[in-house]
């Protein structure tokens, strides 16, 4: 069972889920990003499973502690004003690190991130603030839509993405202008497109193809693969 970390954005309170594996000493960090939802059980589950491999999970917080949605329900309203705000929306996902950085079990020179739909948003945004307190992100059918903030830094956490091929809310210009941005930022990314995809394909409850979301059990089994092998580099 984890713990609630609650950690602070200016005066702005969120609240962190941590999960760690045995011992005492300090072991590397993936952070994970939440869906549009909010933390939820899905994410809580992927810091324990992290846990058990070894790493501090912390499923960190871009909304604020207390504001939580459900993913049957529309939560436009909790991530809208991320959107709209990307550099509010930085702010956060950093002050998430921050908060990793200063926990007494992880070692603050092994941090990476992960996420999922507007997760992996964010943990693109995270690559993009040029940080280099994060050596790789992850971001499993996420947007790509890049944040209006200025030129972009040259970005130093190494980049891997995980894409289905016929998710509607990242079609195929996205995935080349997602591309280009990251060559441009002078990147170390990787893109695994997976064919006959759609978006949300990790999730098992994802059952909408009319809607463009479908869980895909061989997409989401060789991306977790891959993922488990790009920490293994990245936190080496």
């Amino acid at each position: 069972m984890g713990e609630i970390l609650d950690y602070k954005n200016g005066e702005q309170t969120l609240e962190a889920y941590v999960a760690l594996p045995a011992g005492s000493e300090r072991r590397p960090c993936v952070l994970i990003c939440h869906q549009w939802a909010g933390t939820s059980d899905f994410e809580r589950a992927r810091a324990e499973d992290l846990a058990r491999l070894g790493y501090v999970g912390i499923a960190i917080d871009a909304y604020g502690k207390g504001q939580r949605g459900t993913i049957a329900t529309d939560n436009s309203a909790l991530m809208n004003p991320c959107m709209e705000d990307r550099a509010m929306l930085r702010r956060r996902l950093l002050a998430g690190v921050e908060a990793a950085k200063a926990h007494p079990r992880v070692d603050p020179q092994r941090i990476a991130a992960m996420g999922y739909c507007f997760g992996g948003l964010c943990a693109l945004d995270i690559a993009r603030s040029g940080t280099a307190d994060v050596r790789g992100v992850v971001s499993f059918h996420g947007l790509f839509a890049a944040p209006a903030t200025g030129p972009q830094a040259p970005i130093k956490s190494k980049v891997m993405i995980h894409h289905g091929w016929d998710d509607p809310l990242a079609p195929p210009a996205d995935v080349v202008a997602v591309a280009k941005e990251m060559t441009e930022a002078q990147a170390d990314w990787q893109l695994h497109a997976y064919g006959h995809a759609m978006h949300a394909f990790t999730s098992p409850g994802a059952n909408a193809p009319d809607r463009g979301l479908q869980y895909n059990e061989n997409a989401a089994r060789r991306s977790w693969a891959s993922t488990l092998a790009f920490f293994e580099e990245v936190l080496a």
